[in-house]
């Protein structure tokens, strides 16, 4: 079994971090995740195909914004909110607070 690579939080850019967050998509399921909770990927419900939601997931894991794990045939993903203000401290309260209306509504199933 392929294990999805995840950036140390030293290596996490604010450029990347950014590009990835500037996608309504992506702020979408990131403003979901926020809560701290981890999702099984399938319980997410975007309004787009799985090949494209599966992009986006990897958008937001490869800059350090999500950690994934697979257990089984299942895969888990959770929002890495410590590492991320560790690394740049209030950045992603600030995003989420700032901009909900450009967030495209991301549900569970």
């Amino acid at each position: 079994m392929r294990h999805a690579e995840h950036p140390e939080v030293e290596e996490i850019s604010l450029p990347r971090v950014l590009s990835a967050l500037s996608d309504p998509l992506r702020l979408g399921i990131v403003a979901l995740l926020s809560d701290g909770a981890e999702r099984q990927w399938g319980e997410l419900d975007a309004p787009v195909s799985k090949s494209t939601l599966s992009h986006h997931m990897k958008t937001l894991r490869s800059a350090g914004i999500t950690r994934t794990r697979d257990e089984g045939t299942r895969c888990y993903v959770r929002l890495r909110r410590d590492d991320l203000d560790e690394r740049f401290p209030g950045l992603l309260d600030s995003v989420l607070l700032a901009a909900p209306e450009d967030a495209v509504e991301v549900g569970l199933r």
